[in-house]
């Protein structure tokens, strides 16, 4: 039976301790360590100098997450907010062709800087069972929403679809990973990409 059956009429259920400050700030300067560790050495770099570039022990590191897919998932799922979140900034800030284009840069540099996650996710590992469905479900509307206001400008054409978008520039992301000069050729694929959105662009009415 499930537990909300089981409560008495009006009991309601408690909500979860929040966290304090103190722990709140390691939680964030381990993550924040092991996203920079991470982009140089890949998921597999050593758990020490997570910790001693966080400030923190491994004992605090451990307590919070105690195998090291628990951490790299952590930090897949904070990375994926910040980036998400950067759509609204830029949409406030420039014109919807404009933050559309600044945005898939900014997914670019997201995909490109998770160097080794690709074989995390595809390990087996029961912890990143969640994560393909986490990075779509909040990657894609937020492509949908500049997509749409692009289109509406008249800047993109309006027949595409986020989910083919966000994969194209994975695809092409990885495949860059590994130098200047690959980082240098997926930025320009990624231009041919947004060349290839303005291409039957119906311009909106009076511009």
């Amino acid at each position: 039976m499930p537990e909300e059956l089981n409560k008495f009429p009006g009991e309601s259920t408690p909500p979860k301790p929040r966290m304090r400050a103190d722990a709140k700030r390691n939680e964030d300067a381990v993550l924040e360590a092991a996203k920079e560790v991470f982009a140089t050495l890949g998921v597999d770099a050593p758990v020490r100098e997570i910790a001693a570039k966080a400030g923190v022990g491994v004992g605090t590191l451990y307590r919070r997450f105690p195998t090291r897919s628990d951490l790299v998932a952590a930090v897949f799922r904070r990375e994926v907010d910040a980036c998400a979140a950067t759509a609204a900034t830029l949409s406030a800030a420039h014109t919807p062709g404009d933050a559309l284009v600044r945005w898939l840069n900014r997914y670019t540099d997201f995909i490109a800087a998770k160097k080794g996650l690709a074989a995390a996710l595809h390990s087996g590992d029961p912890a990143f069972d969640a994560l393909p469905d986490y990075f779509r479900s909040n990657f894609e509307p937020v492509l949908a929403g500049l997509l749409d206001a692009a289109a509406k400008a008249g800047e993109v054409r309006g027949d595409i679809a986020p989910y083919d978008l966000l994969r194209a520039i994975a695809n092409l992301s990885v495949a860059g990973v590994g130098d200047a000069a690959g980082a240098a050729h997926t930025r320009s694929m990624v231009d041919l990409l947004v060349d290839g959105l303005r291409f039957g662009a119906v311009k909106a009415p009076g511009r």
